[in-house]
């Protein structure tokens, strides 16, 4: 017994380790975003960026990416609220490789997608395995019905990356790009 205790704990000790480290730092990125912390262009900035790869309506889909990142990276810090965090997270990551980082490569070197897909992972695997003993769910003992949870909040992630992404269709076509020009 004292051996999947030991195990038990260990776990517990891990998740927490990769919860705050993954959470936190996601959670930074997203306060760049939304509020120019860190050396961030913040929300005017982070809007202006999704105009130019064509995203419509841009400061709204610039909300919900940056409270995606900085609420989730909250939530998966905090361990509370699971799946929710981590899908999130994992839906604004989406949407960032497919819109930004795709057509750079694969490695982060020249901007590719290396590092949102490892973020991506990370989050899906947070989101299954859950947030552990030492976490606000743990104390709180709060347990989202599952898999009920896992697929709604997936769904939601999924919903919010498509929408954005046929976003930009919508507005290269009311710009005119991509139509012959007569």
């Amino acid at each position: 017994m004292l051996i999947v205790e030991n195990m038990l704990f260990g776990i517990s000790i891990g998740l927490l380790i990769l919860r705050l480290f993954f959470g936190l730092t996601v959670s930074a990125h997203g306060a760049q975003k939304l509020f120019g912390w860190f050396g961030g262009s913040g929300l005017d900035g982070f809007g202006k960026m999704m105009e130019r790869l064509n995203v419509r309506p841009a400061w709204p889909f610039a909300l919900l990416a940056g409270l995606g990142e900085f609420g989730g990276g909250l939530l998966v810090a905090l361990g509370f609220l699971n799946p929710a965090g981590p899908l999130v997270i994992a839906g604004a990551m989406l949407v960032a490789i497919l819109t930004v980082h795709v057509t750079k490569g694969f490695f982060n070197t020249n901007g590719g997608y290396e590092f949102p897909l490892l973020i991506l992972g990370g989050a899906l695997a947070l989101s299954i395995m859950g947030p552990g003993a030492y976490s606000l769910d743990g104390v709180l003992r709060l347990s989202l019905p599952e898999p009920e949870a896992w697929i709604v909040f997936g769904l939601v992630s999924v919903g919010g990356a498509i929408a954005a992404l046929a976003s930009r269709r919508v507005g290269r076509r009311s710009r005119g790009v991509g139509r012959a020009q007569v």
